[in-house]
């Protein structure tokens, strides 16, 4: 098992109860995260699939209680054996530039999920696509899937039109369209200024009769969460996603004006952790990332630093779900046992009492959740002769080109289990997924 410790981040969304702008047919909602792009088959991200997730349409959509509903695709069937998925689309969908949209697409966009995205497992069974006609797409995968259905979602399985995405139109990756995104989604990109805003606006020809509701949905980006939450509280936004801070959540529970719901996000599962580099010296001795763990007091940053608001994910999957398992060992606090695994590494300390020092990373914009717990950190484990330096990334790019290229020691990370942990979990522990430049695969290059 990798060695780490983990809080689970409570996610939420607040949103104004009274005068908001979503009655009059638009919304505007606050954010702190640039997007690198907007294309999700390729990107994994909160701040890439808000958008994309709304762009783009995908085989398949989710009712509140997690079960499939038709979306792209009419219905769909299992094989007895478990080997083979038919979709049916519809044959009345069109990409927001008129083209229609084919089985062809689906299977380019099956593809290049499977060979791009960071979440490999989620679609590492499939071994091959047939498209006998323009509606029917015949996913052969090498053995039962259970999470393919799961996969086929509107964050992560976005349909590209080839046409625009494909070869011909050079490396994926660098594609002009990953800014200026064509999909067959509820909502068109008609804006975006990088890290100042973008701006989307009802898709008139899409396939739903009476939807989107909305026609316009406006992203305001925020260099820090203060400002987002003093523009919040000014009336400026009508809503903001994935509120993590226990002391914003408790500012704006006693405001009036807000609505707390917690139970949105709750079923993607996020976890916050502390991620190491392992494969760096010192910390590719799994008895210094041990020291680590028992020299931080976890019960002190979930009571005192995250109010209590935060439970404890002892394992890689959150407590919420069936299959998480308690019994792990948990590094309750030891500075002795710290200091003797330190001993026993070979780094004995110095005539200053310090033994190494390490760069934890985190950005700007993520305060309490990553900032507080790495200064908390810092001073703890100076206890028992590690130095920390903060390096604080002035925004998620360059926190991302940092981690997935491995430039890093320790960072303070958010990662969620998706639902199935075959999508969000394996990921991160696989070691055929240590992709150099891809943020949120196995960027710890853990291998066991």
């Amino acid at each position: 098992m990798k060695q780490w410790k983990s809080l689970l981040a409570a996610t939420c969304v607040a949103a104004l109860s009274a005068g908001s702008a979503m009655a009059e047919g638009s919304v505007v909602i606050g954010s702190t995260g640039v997007p690198r792009h907007f294309n999700g088959a390729i990107q994994s991200g909160i701040f890439t699939f808000m958008p994309s997730s709304n762009i783009y349409a995908s085989p398949l959509r989710y009712s509140e209680s997690w079960e499939p509903e038709p979306y792209v695709a009419e219905s769909w069937e299992t094989s007895e054996d478990g080997l083979t998925v038919t979709l049916n689309l519809r044959d009345d969908v069109t990409f927001h530039d008129g083209e229609p949209l084919t089985s062809a697409d689906v299977k380019f966009s099956i593809e290049t999920i499977k060979a791009n995205h960071p979440f490999k497992t989620m679609l590492a069974p499939v071994a091959s696509v047939d498209t006998p006609d323009d509606t029917t797409v015949v996913i052969h995968l090498e053995h039962p899937h259970p999470a393919l259905l799961l996969a086929m979602s509107p964050v992560l399985m976005p349909i590209l039109p080839e046409h625009v995405y494909g070869p011909e139109n050079g490396e994926i990756q660098q594609n002009p369209a990953n800014l200026a995104p064509i999909g067959a989604g509820p909502f068109k990109l008609a804006e975006y200024k990088q890290g100042e805003y973008y701006k989307m606006v009802k898709n008139e020809d899409f396939f739903i009769e009476g939807k989107p509701i909305l026609d316009e949905v406006y992203v305001q980006i925020f260099p820090d969460t203060n400002s987002l939450m003093l523009a919040l509280e000014r009336g400026d936004l009508d809503m903001v996603p994935f509120v993590s801070s226990p002391r914003d959540l408790k500012r704006l529970s006693e405001n009036s004006d807000l609505v707390i719901d917690s139970d949105l996000g709750q079923a993607i599962g996020p976890i916050n952790w502390l991620a190491y580099n392992t494969r760096k010296p010192p910390l590719d001795d799994v008895r210094v990332r041990k020291a680590i763990n028992y020299a931080i007091d976890r019960d002190f940053m979930l009571k005192a630093l995250l109010q209590g608001q935060a439970p404890v994910a002892s394992g890689p999957i959150v407590p919420g779900s069936p299959l998480a398992n308690p019994d792990v060992e948990n590094y309750d606090l030891d500075l002795e046992k710290a200091a003797a695994l330190l001993d026993e590494a070979g780094l004995e300390p110095g005539a200053d009492g310090m033994r190494f020092t390490i760069t934890a990373d985190t950005t700007a914009a993520n305060e309490e959740m990553g900032r507080n717990l790495l200064e908390y950190m810092k001073s703890q484990l100076r206890k028992v002769g590690i130095g920390v330096e903060l390096r604080i990334a002035p925004d998620f790019p360059t926190w991302a080109g940092r981690i997935s290229n491995y430039d890093f020691d320790v960072t303070m990370d958010q990662v969620f289990n998706w639902g199935d942990p075959v999508i969000g979990v394996n990921r991160t522990y696989l070691s055929s997924n240590i992709r150099p430049g891809v943020i949120w695969s196995n960027t710890q290059q853990y291998a066991n």
